[in-house]
């Protein structure tokens, strides 16, 4: 995923710098693993609804398939502007929508995102004074969009320093190959683990994917 597609400079979180220190001091494993991939950091692109549309129109299908289609569905909506608005997905039927490729049910989840965030149903502007949960809440509450998915949001796009995504399957591998030596971990331990790292717990979750894939993550 490039900046263009998601319509944006990337910007990068300003407490990074601190948290690593935090947990560098505080944690065995981030005392290691933060030199090893210390040039890397946490970037935000695009806007809240460019990025929710293109977290649906990914589900279940691979990185490539994903782009085929989404450079199909922004030709539709966009006139290969980056930039994708509500009014631009709810101007098309259904049809057309997924002429680009989507299935029926990923076609109403896109509108419904779309109707969500043109009724104001979705408080984008207070999010910053909002705290994580009520934004999984209000995210939750659209079609196609899952806990997990409003957690990479919050991590990725609002780029918030403390979450914590026990729904992620490589969180909890990568707690289990650096803290129990490959042993199963249950979600109660790897939630202890977590809580030793807050109030940074998304750092230290990017470095625990860092460690399972050299790769920046990106969202």
């Amino acid at each position: 995923m490039t900046d263009s597609d998601l319509g944006g400079v990337p910007q990068s979180a300003p407490y990074w710098d601190d948290a690593c220190k935090h947990l560098a001091k505080r944690d065995r494993v981030m005392r290691k693993l933060i030199p090893k991939f210390g040039q890397g950091r946490l970037q935000s692109r695009g806007d809240a609804f460019t990025t929710l549309a293109r977290s649906i129109v990914g589900q279940q299908i691979s990185v490539k398939a994903a782009q085929s289609v989404w450079d199909r569905f922004l030709a539709l909506t966009t006139n290969g502007s980056s930039r994708l608005m509500p009014a631009d997905v709810l101007a098309l039927d259904a049809p057309q929508i997924r002429a680009a490729g989507l299935s029926a049910r990923k076609v109403e989840y896109l509108c419904d995102l779309a109707q969500h965030f043109q009724s104001g149903a979705v408080h984008v502007g207070q999010w910053q004074e909002m705290d994580d949960e009520a934004i999984i809440e209000e995210l939750v509450a659209i079609r196609g969009i899952g806990r997990w998915t409003a957690e990479m949001f919050l991590i990725f796009h609002l780029m918030r320093p403390n979450v914590l995504p026990l729904d992620d399957v490589g969180l909890i591998k990568g707690i289990s190959l650096n803290y129990f030596s490959g042993e199963p971990v249950s979600r109660a331990e790897a939630r202890e683990v977590g809580d030793a790292w807050s109030p940074f717990r998304s750092v230290a979750t990017w470095y625990i994917w860092r460690s399972l894939d050299p790769l920046p993550v990106d969202y």
